[in-house]
């Protein structure tokens, strides 16, 4: 999940929950355009606990006036194993915790909405969900391997080599664990790779930074801009957005042969 405006602040994640936790993250109290981002969250707004699943186009997440979002990212390719469910089950979708956990889901809600700041928000919400996840090893690592081949511009079967996969075994992991396939994952990743550049380099010709983050020419970026994030590219900049979902840097180590 993404806010984009520059409130929005990420953690790391505690010990522990390293093989299946990105970070946990706060975001103002305002109206946010969500971006994809090839990840899974738990956020906590407006009193509630909602799963935020994979998606696959920009949604408008309501304001909770008074009370900044408080979130916990799930690394890509983990979150399936870490809730329990099919990750496909959560596509573009917004489920209540509760619907997921049922009792426990409520219990943890309750004592996240009882807490009397943002910080103590985010280490109820980072002990609850650590209570919850399943051990380490139950992270589908092949697949943490493939999608980090996707997330620095490789292809469909340069992932499935590195998986050591079928094409067939490789898309039914990435629904259990990413919630969709090997080639919507290579969309997500090379838009915020454009996100990413462009915050790096702010000056430069939106030509070079599609070029820099995989697409063919500027008009393949305006076209999947729009249908990701339903803004034009230089509307979505103007608006502030950055790139969020997992960095590299926290992907490549966990996808290294000699990490599985």
């Amino acid at each position: 999940m993404e806010g984009v405006l520059p409130s929005y602040r990420e953690f790391a994640a505690p010990p522990g929950l390293g093989p299946f936790v990105a970070c946990l993250w706060t975001s103002h109290d305002g109206e946010v355009r969500v971006l994809p981002d090839a990840c899974v969250d738990v956020v906590f707004g407006g009193g509630r606990l909602v799963v935020a699943g994979p998606a696959t186009t920009a949604t408008i997440a309501p304001a909770t006036p008074g009370q900044r979002r408080v979130g916990l990212r799930f690394r890509v390719g983990a979150a399936g194993a870490a809730l329990g469910v099919s990750a496909a089950e959560l596509l573009d979708l917004g489920l209540p915790l509760t619907e997921l956990w049922g009792r426990a889901g409520q219990r943890l809600e309750d004592r996240v909405a009882a807490a009397p700041t943002t910080e103590a928000r985010i280490a109820v919400l980072a002990r609850g969900v650590a209570d919850r996840l399943p051990p380490p090893e139950a992270a589908d690592r092949e697949v943490r391997r493939a999608a980090a081949v996707l997330t620095y511009g490789g292809r469909a079967g340069d992932a499935r080599r590195a998986a050591h996969l079928s094409e067939r075994q490789l898309r039914r992991r990435f629904d259990q664990a990413v919630g969709y396939g090997p080639a919507t994952l290579a969309r997500v990743q090379r838009f915020q790779r454009f996100l990413a550049q462009a915050q790096r380099t702010p000056a430069v010709p939106l030509a070079r930074l599609a070029a820099d983050a995989g697409y063919a020419d500027q008009a393949h970026l305006a076209r999947e801009c729009r249908r990701l994030a339903g803004l034009a590219p230089t509307a979505l900049l103007a608006a502030g957005a950055t790139p969020a979902g997992e960095r590299p840097e926290a992907l490549a180590p966990a996808a290294t042969p000699a990490a599985a």
